[in-house]
């Protein structure tokens, strides 16, 4: 199973010896979901272990190859980080200023229900037993979407949704009318996306050269 927001654990890691033990203190932050922001796009990955000075997190493709990014966190708050290292899955990242991880921890944990939402912008078809409509999806989160569209939905209307997939055939997916707004519409999917598939869609949206780079694993 994919990774979750799940609850929040703080866990000291073991003392070492020698220079680890005149680093900042370590604390394992375990499972939470945010998102690096950099200037190629926005990217889902999985936050492990934070200190006052960095931070280290599970990818599910491999990154960009600038080094500057910015760290959502689910309930809003952003942190300005530099990457340092990537390996296989996982990279590690310096804030650009100290935290207090535990206002890190405490924020991060007060909204652990609260998808991510990316700023991602593609075209999609929407399929009805009127015919079918060009739209376009201006973000997207595991759980559904907002989208522009000139034709009139209904709220609670079911639609049929041709989105990318990853194996670069289109995919059907169902979806209903939650709220609308002028042209703007809020849709929640029936079969919600895994955290993998979504930061995978993520990356083949923006950049599909990352999946081609990702270590097995990822």
């Amino acid at each position: 199973m994919e990774p979750a927001t799940q609850s929040t654990r703080l866990e000291p890691v073991p003392e070492q010896s020698g220079a680890e033990q005149r680093a900042a203190p370590r604390f394992t932050l375990l499972i939470r979901a945010a998102k690096l922001v950099s200037a190629q796009g926005e990217f889902v990955c999985v936050i492990r272990d934070v200190s006052e000075t960095g931070v280290s997190v599970r990818l599910f493709h491999a990154l960009p190859g600038c080094k500057q990014y910015a760290l959502h966190m689910p309930a809003g708050a952003i942190y300005e980080v530099a990457r340092v290292w990537q390996r296989d899955n996982e990279a590690g990242f310096t804030f650009d200023a100290p935290v207090v991880v535990e206002k890190l921890v405490n924020e991060s944990g007060e909204y652990p229900k609260r998808g991510l939402r990316l700023a991602l912008c593609f075209p999609v078809t929407i399929k009805m037993l009127s015919g079918s409509v060009e739209a376009m999806v201006e973000n997207l989160s595991q759980q559904g979407a907002r989208l522009t569209c000139d034709r009139l939905l209904a709220i609670d209307q079911t639609v049929r949704m041709e989105m990318p997939d990853l194996s670069g055939k289109p995919r059907e997916v169902r979806a209903k009318v939650r709220w609308r707004r002028d042209q703007q519409y809020g849709v929640v999917f029936d079969d919600t996306f895994t955290l993998g598939d979504f930061a995978r869609l993520a990356a083949l949206l923006q950049a599909p050269a990352l999946l081609e780079e990702a270590a097995p694993g990822a």
